[in-house]
């Protein structure tokens, strides 16, 4: 402060000797404070030490609103208006960190530049940069950084001091919307190697038409034939709509997901009679014989020397004598069914005396047991017929229908 004070009396003493003695009016501001002096001096210096004021270094002073050198030569006769700008403390905040400052640069913009940084449109200031400077203030600085956004194929280069990644999409005009994503997310902080990746999303619903299937409930009736269905009440399907949500990002398909089903219309339940009743009929053609029930069966043949014992065998079990005539059937059903007589056309007349093996139709065939008959023939006059057949079951009918004919 001292070799200061000598410099500028040094200097004071050198202009003194250069300056025309003319006294002129000048204003001096200095802070709130304002002075009217008469003075013959013309540098802002020496005019400011002969009214018993002492700059500092890092001070500067104003000569009717414009910046001047302390001590450089004012000119012309006008009247002067001398403002001496005191440096303020200033705290500085910058992603580098935070710093004292002394300044009496006037706005935040020309601290920022006096302190080195290279300033851009795309900058980002709190106050703004053409904030006045007042002392104790806090000015934080934001530089723009350059960032690549990503969007699918395509690629934007930016700049921008954006806070928060959706801030900056939102400056380049590419904003987040519905259910677009980033990475980093948007409320983060850019990110180190300025690269942000967009994914833009959207979903839309399918919708498909989907048949209900009714149920059918079946009652005995003795008013219906047996083996006959007769339908009471006609059921109805039912209709069930359902939506799939299909997610894309980027336009491209990435997902499906069921989001369950609505019922439009209800099934309507089928009312049915099956009937109980033996009615006897003609087998037709040339046969002379009533059956009361008729159904598919899946045949195969066998004869006493055929019956995949390895040897002959005369023997059923009925006790007759086997050969053309006797037909076998499941050990399972044969109960029911023994000694009953059956009419298979392209076999002929038959009685149920034997039998078999029916799992091994049931597993070869996939033929259910009760759906399978074995015809008996002889030695010397095997037919073989075989696949499925009519089997007609003759009169007289039993007292009780077996529970599998039902």
């Amino acid at each position: 402060m001292k070799i200061f004070r000598w410099l500028a009396f040094a200097v004071f003493l050198f202009l003194s000797a250069c300056q025309p003695n003319v006294p002129q009016s000048i204003t001096i501001i200095d802070g709130e404070k304002f002075l009217s002096v008469s003075s013959s001096q013309r540098t802002p210096l020496l005019i400011l030490t002969d009214a018993g004021i002492s700059p500092q270094p890092l001070d500067r002073v104003f000569v009717n609103g414009i910046p001047f050198a302390l001590d450089k030569k004012i000119t012309g006769n006008a009247p002067i208006q001398l403002q001496l700008r005191r440096a303020v403390s200033l705290t500085l905040v910058t992603p580098q960190g935070e710093q004292m400052l002394q300044t009496s640069a006037p706005t935040v913009g020309q601290v920022l530049s006096e302190a080195g940084f290279s300033l851009s449109a795309n900058d980002r200031f709190n106050p703004p940069a053409e904030t006045a400077i007042t002392d104790l203030m806090t000015v934080t600085y934001f530089p723009a950084r350059d960032l690549v956004i990503t969007t699918g194929d395509d690629e934007i280069n930016i700049r921008s001091a954006a806070g928060t990644v959706g801030a900056a999409l939102a400056e380049a005009g590419i904003p987040l919307t519905g259910l677009d994503t980033s990475r980093p997310l948007e409320n983060e902080a850019l990110p180190a190697d300025g690269q942000i990746y967009v994914t833009r999303v959207y979903e839309s619903i399918s919708t498909a038409l989907e048949i209900i299937p009714f149920d059918e409930e079946v009652i005995e009736s003795a008013d219906v034939a047996f083996g006959q269905k007769e339908i009471i009440t006609a059921g109805v399907n039912g209709i069930a709509m359902t939506r799939t949500r299909i997610r894309y990002e980027n336009g491209e398909e990435v997902s499906r997901e069921a989001e369950g089903k609505t019922i439009l219309a209800e099934p309507q339940k089928q009312i049915a009679a099956s009937g109980n009743k033996i009615v006897l009929a003609p087998v037709g053609g040339n046969i002379p014989y009533e059956y009361w029930y008729a159904t598919e069966m899946y045949a195969s043949w066998y004869s006493p020397c055929n019956s995949g014992t390895g040897e002959c065998s005369y023997g059923t079990a009925s006790g007759a004598r086997a050969g053309f005539g006797i037909v076998a059937v499941d050990y399972s059903i044969y109960s029911y069914l023994a000694g009953m007589k059956v009419y298979i056309p392209g076999y002929g007349i038959a009685t149920i005396g034997d039998t078999g093996g029916g799992p091994i139709i049931e597993t070869t065939f996939g033929v259910p047991r009760t759906k399978w008959i074995d015809l008996g023939y002889d030695d010397n006059a095997i037919g073989g017929l075989s696949g499925w057949v009519t089997v007609y079951f003759l009169a007289p009918a039993p007292v009780e229908i077996p529970y599998f004919l039902k």
